[in-house]
């Protein structure tokens, strides 16, 4: 084939480490592990569809097998073994495809191929792609292979899957977890790759297309050999072009829609939604890029163009700063909860064309929304409340008592009841900081919630109904859920709880293992820790307690 009528995406695939872009790291280590000669029994390359798992298996096979040595690696000028392994067909290089070949059967021939050393090279090298496709039963009889092979056997394993694949496969591997192109690097090179090709676009129509990649250099390739093709003549691609091309969504048109909900002009609200339906774009699309654009409304005095992934270009980047200075903050974040809201009806719903006008007309009476009454609200929770209970109740009793009993039945609904209600109200507990709330949890027997606010929150400010914290990694999913279901019942209100990215007080686990540190520290300075240690030298201090009474 000639090498000019290749697809961009094979044409320039990456032949040495040096070609390979955004992957430094991994590059350094392998070449650097070749070099000292400590070359693993197998490789293991992860990450996204299109990042160059299989492209640098095949650059490590060539570095393995490259008749001038690893100091001296082909670049222009191909030995035979490097020729032979970029075009796939050397003999001691075998790829497979799990996806297609994925029994015990195929992975028992493979191990008894291997018995049999290179022919021509120094190693042989098994390249299995998509190697998560394998059976369990295939994993296993690798195993043995895989722990000990032959000094001339080499495996390299690419997956975007790595979960799938089991953990006793994942140890006998070097793992190599191959990263995301940052959307700076990966334009750079869709812009030279134009050049090289004499293709016309703009940078924004560029942008674009590294955009909807989401960092793979594959879809990247393609997808600018496609738009490249689409043009005819002297034509230039450019951003609405290539928003055409690719089916992609317009999100000015978002910002103009969301502009007239603020204004409040719902029949232009309707008329520009009708026209972006009419381009075909999906219900579901729709409120998602609505969620992103929220987003960006929200934050955009945090972001810059270069931390948005290209999602917005310069015009619609400056338009929604420009519109966000006159939103409230606390709109934006109403219109989040009740667009996810909408996202999750959209499934219940028949007509989802005419639930999102609905709900395009109903964020307009949103903006004039102001938040209950606290008393109210709470007035309102405990009639929810006595409903539900007084429900629960009589369908205890009813399953419980016999027919012949059902007036006694009706009898215990309008008691009970209101005696539970009354109980609530009496027992609310006022909680004034964080180390009560602590406490709190301790004296409800709630050690689940304690251990979480104890280790794993980071309180950075406590009001009286609003409680804002930052959290390391280790916090429970649904630490908030239980946190607000036990403060509504304790208190008798909602609370607001709320994640900050300020870094917060340091936990309460952490300061008491720092004051048993300094404790520990005083204690070493004092004369008895010297004399104790006179008569046992190999004694550790590990802990400092205070003196109870009763041991005094």
């Amino acid at each position: 084939m000639n090498k000019n009528s290749k697809v961009l995406a094979l044409k320039y695939r990456p032949k040495t480490f040096d070609d390979l872009i955004g992957q430094e790291v991994v590059s350094k280590t392998i070449l650097n592990s070749i070099k000292a000669d400590k070359i693993p029994n197998a490789y293991l390359f992860t990450g996204i569809r299109g990042i160059g798992k299989t492209t640098t298996a095949r650059i490590v096979a060539k570095s393995l097998n490259c008749l001038n040595g690893i100091e001296n690696l082909c670049k222009d000028e191909l030995c035979e073994n490097c020729d032979a392994i970029a075009n796939s067909s050397h003999i001691d290089v075998l790829e497979m495809d799990a996806a297609s070949k994925t029994g015990v059967d195929d992975v028992r021939d493979l191990i008894e191929f291997s018995r049999y050393g290179p022919t021509s090279s120094k190693y042989k090298i098994f390249i299995i792609d998509e190697v998560h496709m394998l059976s369990k039963q295939a994993f296993n009889a690798l195993l043995k292979t895989l722990e000990e092979p032959p000094e001339y056997l080499k495996f390299i394993f690419a997956t975007t899957e790595i979960k799938k694949i089991p953990i006793t496969v994942v140890s006998r591997c070097q793992r190599f977890d191959l990263s995301r192109i940052k959307s700076t690097e990966l334009f750079e090179f869709v812009k030279k790759i134009k050049d090289k090709e004499n293709g016309k676009a703009t940078d924004e129509a560029l942008k674009l297309i590294v955009k909807i990649s989401e960092g793979s250099v594959r879809d990247a390739l393609s997808l600018l050999d496609r738009a490249l093709l689409s043009l005819d003549g002297e034509k230039k691609l450019d951003l609405s072009e290539a928003q055409r091309i690719f089916g992609y969504f317009d999100k000015s048109q978002l910002i103009d829609l969301f502009n007239l909900i603020l204004k409040g002009n719902e029949n232009k609200v309707i008329e520009n939604y009708r026209k972006i339906y009419d381009q075909g774009i999906e219900p579901k699309i729709f409120i998602n890029d609505f969620l992103e654009i929220l987003y960006y409304f929200k934050n955009i005095n945090s972001l810059t163009l270069e931390g948005t992934n290209f999602s917005l270009n310069d015009e619609e980047f400056n338009k929604i700063k420009e519109i966000s200075e006159n939103i409230n903050s606390e709109v934006l974040i109403l219109f989040w909860q009740f667009t996810i809201k909408t996202l999750g009806e959209l499934d219940i719903v028949s007509n989802q064309h005419l639930s999102i006008e609905m709900f395009l007309l109903r964020l307009i009476h949103l903006i004039g929304f102001k938040p209950i009454d606290n008393t109210k609200d709470d007035n309102l929770k405990i009639d929810t409340q006595e409903n539900k209970e007084q429900k629960n109740i009589s369908l205890q009793i009813f399953d419980k008592e016999t027919v012949n009993q059902i007036k006694n039945v009706a009898q215990e609904k309008k008691i009970k009841p209101q005696a539970q209600i009354k109980t609530n109200v009496i027992n609310e507990i006022p909680i004034k900081s964080f180390n009560e709330l602590v406490d709190l949890c301790n004296k409800k027997r709630e050690i689940k919630l304690k251990y979480e606010l104890e280790k794993n929150v980071n309180i950075v400010k406590f009001e009286n109904g609003r409680i804002e914290i930052s959290f390391n990694d280790s916090l429970d999913k649904d630490f908030v859920k239980d946190l607000s279901s036990k403060l509504l019942e304790w208190t008798n209100k909602r609370w607001i709880i709320s994640f900050s990215k300020k870094q917060g007080e340091v936990s309460i686990k952490d300061k008491e293992k720092n004051k048993q540190k300094e404790l520990i520290e005083d204690a070493k300075k004092s004369d008895l820790y010297k004399t104790i240690l006179d008569f046992f030298p190999d004694a550790e201090l590990t802990e400092v307690r205070p003196l109870q009474k009763d041991e005094e």
